[in-house]
């Protein structure tokens, strides 16, 4: 049975629409860049949407552990005042969604790879305090995306058995390495942020859907037949 579904938030509950690319311009241009070099790293943002940000930021600062916190924390403070201008929205259906899996007895946590300050900004702007079961970030669990360490947290925290019972959604390949690298048993990409189908498909995943609505057919109907 499924009992735990793990969602990512930026491209997959929530809209992105262009913010994570604007904040990360405004960002490293703070922090002195030379704006000729800004294309270049926005093309390698774009291929590791859902990963830490600040390890983002270290490979693209060469390792400069000072310069790279400082160009993480640009990054937030720009998201955030995005966030509070009011440029945020769920995408369409997923409260719902989490809704509809909780009134099933499945448990929800709601990961990502920004602060934590960040991620509550965000939940606030929602109105989603006390939607998910659980909220995760990188920082609270040990390591970002790719790496397992999210979505077995979520587990040791929401007390679940087995990681067979885990079910974990995102829309970046990286979401997808995470959930393979955790055992779980629905590794399902969404189509409603970063990574196209292919990219998906290539990461692992055992199930691509057009966006998180469709995802309690396939929670439940999964729950039913184990």
């Amino acid at each position: 049975m499924i009992k735990l579904v793990v969602l990512d938030m930026a491209g997959t509950t929530v809209a992105d629409d262009g913010l994570v690319e604007r904040a990360f311009t405004q960002a490293i241009q703070e922090i002195g860049v030379a704006g000729s070099a800004v294309p270049g790293m926005l093309d390698y943002v774009r291929r590791t949407m859902g990963e830490s940000k600040i390890a983002v930021f270290r490979h693209l600062l060469a390792g400069d552990e000072t310069l790279a916190r400082q160009a993480n924390q640009a990054f937030e403070q720009a998201y955030a005042a995005r966030v509070a201008d009011g440029d945020c929205r769920e995408i369409d259906g997923a409260a719902a969604a989490i809704r509809q899996l909780r009134d099933a007895a499945v448990k929800v946590a709601l990961t990502t790879g920004f602060s934590e300050l960040t991620q509550k900004q965000i939940l606030d702007a929602l109105g989603w305090g006390g939607l998910a079961d659980l909220t995760l970030t990188p920082a609270q669990a040990g390591r970002g995306r790719p790496y397992p360490d999210m979505v077995l947290t979520a587990l040791l925290r929401l007390r679940i058995d087995d990681v067979r019972q885990i079910a974990t959604v995102g829309d970046t390949a990286y979401d997808v390495r995470s959930g393979r690298s955790a055992g779980a048993s629905i590794v399902a990409g969404v189509l409603t942020g970063a990574h196209e189908r292919a990219a998906l498909a290539a990461a692992g995943a055992t199930h691509i859907l057009e966006s998180v609505r469709q995802l309690p057919e396939l929670v439940l109907s999964a729950k039913d037949d184990l």
